[in-house]
């Protein structure tokens, strides 16, 4: 659904985004992270045909991107990170006014749909200026899906929100992608890139890593257990099992390297019971998506 092929944009002597390839499969929620000024925005900028790269290509929803710039734009809808509403317009005259600029045949229906969808109905006809930010928020994703796009690209659109409105706009993520919506989502929230994303990307001028988050976590951790005892044990003897690669003891707690833990924890358990071990609790290690996205954008050199 999105297929980019060494895409690199430069801005005078700066270098914006270096050679980068990727694709998006149709139906993918995929993340794409990295800190401020590494590219994520002149990315979506190349993909979406608002902005030439310098080298590369892109295809997106089967049309190549600078072969056919105003095609393009009939198959994408794009939440910028600032929307840029008409604030003295009502809402329903925001989305009428895109929606004539679309040459919607269904323009009504459209509108009333999303702005149901989105909980702005009751509210159409009152001036957007005087919504608060998650209510332009919303209006803004309604605007950008007006014309039925098979590809969205959504900059931060949970940022600044209230947790409920918050709330809202992942559930709405959520159906869009059921309906076979291909979403590419820039965030700095990586909880919220947990939960919605099947892969992440992680940039910094250059892609760095692709992958779904769990993956990326057992590449770079591995997978570990966590052994809760009553009290400390002598471990000072070999566990003489095979499968342990790396084990730490911080007193009662024990952190265990293993290959396959469900398949190795009751070899592990009944060692540890022989040597003494009074276990209260075994869990396997979660780590969490900030943790790989800290360590990868640390090793990586801007």
């Amino acid at each position: 659904m999105i297929i980019a092929e060494n895409l690199t944009r430069r801005f005078g002597d700066r270098l914006a985004v270096e050679d980068l390839s990727l694709e998006i499969a149709e139906g993918e929620v995929f993340g794409f992270l990295g800190p401020n000024g590494a590219g994520k925005t002149t990315t979506v900028r190349m993909l979406a045909g608002l902005l030439a790269p310098t080298t590369g290509r892109a295809i997106v929803a089967g049309v190549d991107v600078w072969a056919e710039p105003q095609r393009v734009r009939t198959v994408v809808g794009i939440l910028p990170e600032h929307p840029g509403l008409y604030e003295k317009l009502s809402a329903w005259h925001n989305l009428k006014f895109y929606a004539d600029l679309y040459e919607l045949s269904n323009a009504e229906a459209q509108i009333e749909k999303y702005l149901t969808m989105l909980g702005l109905w009751e509210r159409r006809f009152e001036p957007v200026g005087t919504f608060s930010k998650g209510m332009k928020q919303k209006l803004a994703i309604a605007r950008a899906l007006l014309h039925n796009p098979t590809v969205l690209f959504l900059d931060e659109p949970t940022s600044g929100l209230d947790p409920e409105s918050a709330k809202t706009v992942r559930e709405f993520i959520v159906e869009l992608s059921q309906e076979k919506r291909t979403i590419f989502l820039c965030t700095h929230n990586l909880y919220e890139a947990e939960l919605l994303c099947t892969r992440v990307g992680l940039i910094k001028q250059r892609l760095i890593k692709v992958g779904s988050p769990q993956q990326l976590k057992r590449e770079l951790y591995g997978r570990q257990v966590v052994v809760e005892l009553k009290e400390p044990i002598d471990l000072s003897r070999d566990l003489q099992l095979p499968f342990v690669h790396h084990m730490h003891t911080d007193g009662t707690r024990l952190l265990i390297q293993l290959d396959d833990p469900e398949a190795q924890n009751p070899l592990l358990i009944k060692r540890l019971v022989e040597l003494g071990a009074q276990i209260q609790f075994v869990r396997e290690q979660d780590r969490s998506l900030e943790e790989v996205y800290l360590e990868l954008i640390s090793e990586e050199p801007r």
